[in-house]
Parts: C-alpha cells; sequence; structure tokens
C-alpha cells in the first residue's frame, strides 16, 4: 500500500471505477505480489485479531508497573449502571478504548493500528460499531483497508512513532484512521471520508508523547478514549456535511511540521509533559 497521497487514491479510484476500500486492497496485493484473496484473508485476521482482543481484557488483571489495567472494567461497570454524560453507546466506545490499552500494559495481544500504544482506538470504534449495529463483517473489513490505506499515507508523508513526531503520531494518527473508517461504513463519500481524517488529525495535531517512567501506560491508555471519541465525533461532522477547509494531505504534512519542530522532551523520552510532573518523576523512580 504504496499510496503517497489520498489523492493518488482518488485517482486510481477514478481510473478503475472503485471504491477507497478495493483500490488500497488493490495496491497492497499488487505491491506484495500476492492474489487479491491472500489480501483480504489477510486482513480479515487482523480484523478477528481485534475483536479477540476485545474479548480477552481481564478487568482483574494490571500491568507489572500496578499503573493500569482495570480502567476498562471500572468504565464497563459505570456504562453498565450509571448515567454517562456522553450517553451509553459513547461509553461502550470509551469502554473498548480502555480495554485494548490495558491489554497492551498486560501484555496481551493486540493489533497495531497504528501502533500498539494506540491499539485502542480503531477497535473501539469499528468493534463497538459491529457489535452494537450488527453489521456485516465484510463491510467491516472493508473499512479496515481504508484504514489502513489512510495510515500508510499518513506513514508516507509524516510518521507514526511517537519517538518521530509525538503522540499526534500515535494517538492523532489511529483517530484520523478510525475517523475514515467509520465515515466509510455509516456510508460516507469519498471527500467525507477525507475531510473526516483530516478533523481528527487537526483536533490532536501537536499532542506531545509523555509517557510516565518511559512506560506506554500513563497517560497513553486513557488517551486512546480521546483517540476514540475524537474520531466519532470528526466522523459525524464530515457526515453532517461539515469540510475541512484544510485538505487532509496537508494537513498530514502540517502534522510532520508540527512534529519535527517539536522538543525532544516531548517525543517518548519520558522527560517532559507530565512525565516531568512531580508526581511523574515520583512514579518513574518508583519503578527502577
Amino acid at each position: 500500500m504504496s499510496f503517497q497521497s489520498i489523492e493518488e487514491v482518488r485517482a486510481r479510484c477514478e481510473k478503475e471505477n472503485v471504491p477507497f476500500w478495493k483500490a488500497v486492497q488493490s495496491e497492497d496485493a499488487q505491491e506484495r505480489d500476492v492474489p487479491a484473496e491472500d489480501s483480504w484473508k489477510e486482513m480479515k485476521h487482523m480484523w478477528q485479531a481485534m475483536i479477540d482482543g476485545v474479548d480477552a481484557y481481564e478487568p482483574g488483571l494490571v500491568s507489572r508497573s500496578g499503573l493500569v489495567g482495570k480502567e476498562g472494567g471500572l468504565m464497563e461497570e459505570y456504562a453498565r449502571t450509571g448515567e454517562p454524560l456522553c450517553g451509553r453507546y459513547m461509553a461502550k466506545v470509551m469502554t473498548t478504548a480502555l480495554k485494548m490499552g490495558c491489554n497492551n500494559a498486560c501484555m496481551k495481544r493486540i493489533v497495531a493500528a497504528p501502533t500498539a500504544g494506540a491499539c485502542g482506538v480503531l477497535p473501539a470504534v469499528l468493534v463497538t460499531y459491529y457489535r452494537e449495529y450488527d453489521v456485516p463483517e465484510d463491510r467491516m473489513i472493508e473499512a479496515m483497508y481504508v484504514a489502513a490505506g489512510i495510515g500508510q499515507i499518513i506513514a508516507n508523508r509524516a510518521f507514526l512513532a511517537g519517538a518521530s513526531g509525538g503522540c499526534q503520531a500515535e494517538i492523532g494518527s489511529g483517530s484520523g484512521m478510525a475517523a475514515a473508517a467509520i465515515t466509510y461504513v455509516r456510508g460516507g463519500s469519498f471527500d467525507q471520508i477525507g475531510h473526516a481524517c483530516a478533523m481528527a488529525l487537526k483536533n490532536l495535531m501537536g499532542l506531545v508523547c509523555d509517557p510516565v517512567g518511559g512506560l506506554v501506560e500513563v497517560p497513553c491508555v486513557k488517551r486512546n478514549v480521546g483517540g476514540a471519541v475524537n474520531a466519532m465525533a470528526a466522523a459525524d461532522m464530515a457526515l453532517a456535511g461539515i469540510v475541512s477547509q484544510i485538505p487532509v494531505d496537508q494537513v498530514i504534512d502540517a502534522m510532520r511540521e508540527v512534529g519535527e519542530k517539536m522538543d525532544v522532551s516531548l517525543r517518548e523520552t519520558g522527560i517532559g509533559g507530565v512525565a516531568g510532573s512531580p508526581r511523574g518523576q515520583e512514579v518513574g523512580k518508583n519503578l527502577q
């Protein structure tokens, strides 16, 4: 999937008269020299791994640091018995994001989408919708291709690693991928897919990577919730007809510029941001 821009995807879609997801699948099959069926099988495998990951969550399990692990269970119980301000459906989205982030911290199997630290955003948006609305599985796998295509463009034009561009490259990218994917699932047009991604990326532009103690736990797990909720909001705006005045390719370029200007202490070193706070430093020392 070597697309360098969303405009390249558009050109292939128009040339071959295919939807966004099919252009990405064709590019993947061509690049890896495999039949389209093999590409589909691999994407279906990753989709199933996401579903399995959600189900594998254990509310009583905590990470070795003791910092995270129970959050998914706490949110699930609150969603079931309380009155979530964001509504019960969004509470389920938040629950899934927390579960997957905790799974990563507890060394369970996750899908890096696009990274391990951002593994909760895409399943929170897609798996929750799939289960809530009984969508055909093929539609969700197609959405995975949409997300993958967006992720590859971001990787080619900017970066996906927090060490390179801050958390905007991880949670931000995951949010943009999820926004594009769920917009596709909801019947959005090619342009709406791009607008959703652009708005999601802009909302999280400049987000720093500041893991306490150098662990992908605090504030990473909870940021997956922010990325998922942001993706849903961006998708709804795009589906409502709201547009990003800045094209998505230019937003990604701006994200790269911001990341390159970000001080090294704010790029996964565990030095700046909340990692550098008095409490963050205390936690870090206790982990040594």
